[in-house]
C-alpha cells in the first residue's frame, strides 16, 4: 500500500519535471508561447482532481480502476504547476552569464544544459518540492475510485467507522511527504554546491 502510494506519487513527478523543463524552455524562448502556456496551465490546475480522474479513462480508453489514470492526471497537474517556475527560473539566469557562455562558443543546447538549467535548479527545486507534496496528497483522492495507495486506509476507516486506519493513513502520508521533501532538499544541495558557501556561480 505504501509502495503503491510512493509509485503513484513520484512517477508523475519525474515525468512532469521533464515535461515542464521542455515547456518552460519554450515559454522562456518565445513570448507568445509563454502567455498561452501559462494561461493554459492555470486553467488546468483549477480542474478538480476527482473530475480529472473520472474523465481520463474516457479520453484514453483505460479501465476506471487502472492506476494509469492517476499517474496521467497527476502528471498533468504537476506539469501545469511547474511550467511557470521553470520559465521564471530560466529568465532569472543573469544575462551576462549566458552572454559569456555564448561568447565562449557554447551552442544553444549546450548552453541550456550546462549553464542555464543548472543555475535554475534552486527555483526549480522549490517548485518540485511543492509538486511532490501535492502529488502525495492527491494520490489519496484516487482511493475514491479504487486505485489504492494510502487513501485506501481513509476509505476503509470511513466505511467501517473506525478511526485507527484513518489516523495511520494521515501519519504515513505526512511522514512520506517529509521524507520525500528532505530527499529533494539533499538533491538540490548536491546540484548547487555554490549555494552552500553563499557565493554566486
Amino acid at each position: 500500500m505504501l509502495l503503491a502510494h510512493v509509485y503513484l506519487s513520484l512517477a508523475p513527478l519525474v515525468v512532469s519535471v521533464l515535461l515542464a523543463i521542455v515547456l518552460g524552455l519554450l515559454c522562456h524562448r518565445f513570448r507568445r508561447v509563454n502567455a498561452t502556456l501559462i494561461a493554459l496551465s492555470n486553467v488546468i490546475y483549477t480542474v478538480p482532481s476527482l473530475a480529472l480522474f473520472a474523465i481520463i479513462p474516457a479520453v484514453i480508453g483505460t479501465q476506471v480502476l487502472d492506476p494509469l489514470n492517476v499517474i496521467i492526471a497527476l502528471t498533468v497537474y504537476t506539469t501545469a504547476l511547474l511550467v511557470r517556475p521553470v520559465a521564471e527560473a530560466l529568465a532569472a539566469v543573469p544575462a551576462h552569464i549566458t552572454a559569456a557562455a555564448t561568447a565562449m562558443g557554447f551552442r544553444p543546447l549546450r548552453r541550456f544544459l550546462t549553464v542555464e538549467l543548472p543555475l535554475s535548479v534552486p527555483v526549480l527545486a522549490a517548485g518540485v518540492r511543492v509538486g511532490s507534496v501535492s502529488n502525495i496528497s492527491l494520490v489519496s483522492v484516487g482511493a475514491l475510485i479504487g486505485t489504492g495507495g494510502l487513501g485506501t486506509l481513509f476509505t476503509d476507516g470511513f466505511r467501517q467507522r473506525y478511526l485507527a486506519p484513518i489516523i495511520i493513513g494521515i501519519v504515513l502520508t505526512l511522514v512520506l511527504a517529509l521524507v520525500v521533501d528532505l530527499l529533494l532538499v539533499l538533491l538540490r544541495n548536491r546540484l548547487t554546491p555554490w549555494a552552500r558557501v553563499g557565493g554566486k556561480p
